[in-house]
């Protein structure tokens, strides 16, 4: 294997530790020695909760972001051409080596942080996050073409906490929505899905934010009186911007990573059609996941398939 082929496949094994929705991991790489194509993986679909493949867009977006910057930490500078080909809209990006690149003791530190990022479904502590972090938080998500709107008082979080706990009560009444979330929850020993070790702790009933019902069977626990919230958008609603809010979603994920801080993703409202408009209008551009982020005690990381089953022959 040479050089660039070894290089290419680390870049895609960082790749695929990126956050999908329920450890889907709804995507295929076709490595090649000058570049690597990016396929949504219709199999792995959500097809009641995601019909329109809109989450898992964002799922692929973000292993782009990490593909990206994997390959930067390595020397290599990339051209990223979006959705390519419009007679197969599943191919969604071309990312060619174009030169060499010498990477930012940040961007190090960002690429380190790919390994410990996890998603953080445990209570956090009653800890305001500080200005330097929003405003990194903030700007991450600005440079990949989308905004994350901070909300800390409690008039705003409270009406986000409303579409959340609206959109998981429809949510909850959809059987065939909680059979396919069944199918990716509480399963050992698989290389995707969440398993109970990542499942958190449920929340007390006088918790501000409702958090997904995951099948954890350990007792209730109070969560933070007054998160902050954050809603990443986009000002378009294309599948364009699908995958730049997956970009976005990733740089700030590990930008959070690297500043101590634990977020979870509340996908409850995006999920139902009408708390999806109804938080688009609250926040005045199109919303494509809302975080919770904090200072919180680490959990653990979900599995990933091996390389071998994401790559294209």
């Amino acid at each position: 294997m040479s050089t660039t082929v070894s290089t290419v496949h680390a870049a895609i094994t960082a790749a695929v530790r990126a956050p999908s929705p329920f450890n889907t991991q709804p995507w295929l790489f076709a490595a090649h020695p000058d570049r690597v194509d990016l396929w949504l993986d219709r199999s792995r679909v959500m097809t009641v909760t995601d019909p329109d493949a809109h989450e898992a867009r964002v799922g692929c977006g973000a292993a782009l972001h990490t593909l990206r910057l994997a390959l930067a930490v390595s020397g290599h500078r990339t051209e990223v051409h979006m959705l390519p080909d419009r007679a197969r809209p599943d191919l969604l990006a071309t990312a060619v080596l174009d030169g060499k690149y010498r990477p930012t003791p940040h961007e190090r530190a960002l690429s380190e942080a790919v390994w410990r990022r996890h998603t953080n479904r445990r209570p956090f502590l009653d800890r305001p996050v500080p200005s330097p972090a929003k405003t990194a938080l903030m700007r991450a998500a600005t440079v990949e073409g989308a905004q994350l709107h901070l909300m800390d008082q409690p008039a705003e979080v409270g009406a986000v906490a409303d579409l959340v706990r609206r959109a998981d009560h429809v949510l909850g009444q959809d059987l065939a929505h909680v059979d396919e979330v069944r199918a990716w929850i509480g399963h050992q020993g698989r290389s995707d899905g969440i398993p109970v070790t990542a499942s958190g702790r449920p929340s007390t009933p006088d918790t501000l934010i409702v958090l997904r019902e995951l099948g954890s069977s350990a007792p209730a626990v109070p969560f933070e009186r007054l998160p902050l919230l954050g809603v990443l958008t986009t000002v378009g609603d294309t599948h364009s911007d699908h995958l730049a809010a997956g970009q976005a979603l990733q740089a700030v994920l590990l930008e959070a990573c690297v500043a101590g801080l634990a977020v979870s993703p509340l996908s409850q409202p995006i999920e139902v059609p009408a708390t999806r408009d109804a938080l688009g209008l609250l926040v005045g551009a199109a919303a494509h996941l809302v975080l919770r982020i904090g200072y919180g005690h680490p959990g653990v990381t979900t599995p990933r398939r091996p390389v071998s089953e994401v790559v294209l022959d």
